[in-house]
């Protein structure tokens, strides 16, 4: 079957190639933010990581987008791409390789899998004839189609009769081997809704697909007939492959899937599950080439409820939102407050209400009243206490002993808001231990020891909850292990890696006397709401 488990400690992952129609909105965003979680999860790990991302720029849909703007295709397309890249530098996006399909070096791997595939016997001219939604690069079913022949997807648009030659891709003949693929790795599609639409989709009956074009010039042609030029998904899922080719390798099939090959983790929204779910590993099966390990599709975002839309006037602009906000915030909301796997929505109030209450006055005031005691109690020094001084019945270790363990497994299953959610209730758990303590009137008793051994119990879950929302919200875990006199950098993931690896620092007592206490300050301010104009 060709799908096997890496043995060594590497950890490839992909976010979408994003089509570059259109600027990146807040979708391509919320992938993109996931993905970076999860990469910086395996570097904590101490596992070599590699996370793709990049841009899809070929097809007819860009030629036409760059028409319409009185602009060279390519001019058209470095435009675009340099606005994803810039929007994963402000969301603090760590991607190792960012590919775009204009690569002259991903023609040369193209060509190399095309003709695989065609001297597997997998290619062949026929006749294409049906309703082509050219926003979709897809010919639709007659049943499906809205009224006035509008696309169902793209339903402000009319698709179009075609009736040409194309090339095909044999994907019928591999109809058995996908649903052997499917029952025997039943975690190659994820969430498990998914995968089960995939299977109900296949089990109708493949149907060989196009996977060229005519009258177009925008792309790679045909090795076989330049003619002919190869449709757009046939070029851009190659991207991953280019993708793993190191700045100055020499482009080539081989050289490219030698070390990262392959994928552990193709991340996408559910709109393009079939082709990573179905046509791809058909595609890399006729190639002779392993299978990725797991595709996992999420769902959508909407907007109070409604779906988003340019002719609703309610989409949410990335740029806008980060330049508010800042980076954390929008991770730690998008990640935190959906499902994934699942529909989510984003409100602007239950924004700036979470934000509030989980990370400036749960995790940040936490910090700040704790340390202010600190200083007030204990001279500004940490208490000479070390977690053996705290006995196991102590709430908070108790709960932060096994901590670490089900915040792993939550990334590992891509449950960013379990793991949250298990933070915060240590957290929480703080705060009520604070009050229900009474470290002020202890010390006041003159209970000097038990004052020390409150304190030291309250810093050291916070530093275990900055550190395990390190992938998340890595700047505000940067201030908290800085406060605490720790020179760790969550955003330098390799030094991260050294200086506080996970089956260190994901463990509670790590805290100790001989860290030197910065001064206390908020390390996640209050949000205001928005003043209406």
């Amino acid at each position: 079957m060709n799908l096997v488990e890496k043995t060594e400690k590497i950890f490839a992952l992909t976010t979408p190639l994003y089509y570059v129609n259109g600027l990146p909105h807040i979708g391509s965003a919320y992938t993109t933010m996931a993905a970076d979680a999860i990469a910086r999860f395996q570097r904590l790990l101490g596992n070599q990581v590699l996370l793709v991302t990049g841009t899809d720029e070929h097809g007819q849909k860009i030629q036409r987008t760059a028409q319409t703007k009185n602009l060279e295709p390519q001019i058209f397309c470095d435009r675009v791409s340099a606005e994803f890249s810039s929007l994963w530098e402000l969301l603090n996006i760590q991607y190792d390789r960012f590919i775009r399909t204009t690569d002259s070096r991903h023609e040369v791997i193209v060509k190399d899998f095309f003709k695989r595939v065609w001297d597997n016997g997998d290619i062949y001219l026929g006749e294409q004839k049906g309703w082509y939604c050219v926003s979709c690069e897809e010919f639709k079913e007659e049943r499906d189609l809205l009224e006035e022949k509008r696309c169902p997807i793209h339903t402000n648009k009319e698709v179009e009769w075609r009736d040409e030659q194309n090339y095909f891709f044999k994907l019928s003949k591999y109809q058995e081997k996908l649903e052997h693929l499917y029952q025997h790795h039943p975690d190659f599609i994820q969430p498990e809704s998914r995968r089960n639409e995939v299977i109900s989709f296949v089990k109708q009956g493949l149907q060989d697909f196009s996977i060229s074009r005519v009258n177009m010039d925008w792309g790679f042609g045909v090795p076989v007939d330049p003619k002919h030029t190869l449709y757009v998904w046939f070029d851009a899922l190659l991207g991953y492959a280019t993708a793993l080719l190191d700045a100055k390798e020499e482009a080539g099939l081989e050289k490219a899937l030698q070390k990262w090959w392959p994928i552990s983790l193709h991340l996408i929204g559910k709109d393009i599950l079939r082709f990573h779910a179905v046509y791809w590993p058909a595609m890399l099966m006729s190639a002779g080439l392993t299978l990725p390990q797991k595709v996992f599709a999420h769902g959508y975002l909407t907007k109070d409820g409604q779906k988003m839309g340019k002719s609703l006037g309610n989409t949410v602009d990335p740029i806008a939102l980060v330049e508010r906000y800042g980076s954390d915030a929008i991770r730690y909301y998008f990640l935190k407050e959906i499902e994934f796997g699942k529909d989510g929505d984003f409100n602007e109030v239950r924004f700036i209400n979470v934000l509030n209450a989980d990370l400036a006055n749960d995790l940040g005031n936490l910090l700040n009243r704790t340390s202010n005691m600190v200083k007030k109690y204990c001279g500004g020094n940490l208490p000479a206490v070390t977690a053996e001084d705290i006995p196991v019945e102590n709430l908070l270790k108790a709960i932060g002993l096994d901590l670490g363990s089900q915040v792993k497994v939550a990334y590992q299953d891509l449950a960013f808001d379990r793991g949250c959610e298990a933070v915060l209730a240590l957290v929480r758990a703080c705060n009520k231990f604070i009050d229900e303590q009474a470290p002020w009137s202890l010390y006041k008793q003159g209970q000097q020891d038990a004052v020390e051994k409150i304190l030291y119990a309250v810093l050291e879950s916070v530093r275990l909850s900055a550190y395990l929302l390190s992938p998340i919200i890595p700047d505000t875990s940067n201030k908290i292990y800085q406060q605490l006199g720790f020179e760790v950098n969550f955003n330098d993931q390799t030094q991260t890696a050294i200086a506080a690896p996970f089956a260190v620092h994901a463990q509670w007592g790590v805290l100790s006397s001989e860290q030197k206490l910065d001064k206390p300050q908020p390390v996640f301010k209050r949000i205001e709401l928005p003043k209406n104009d």
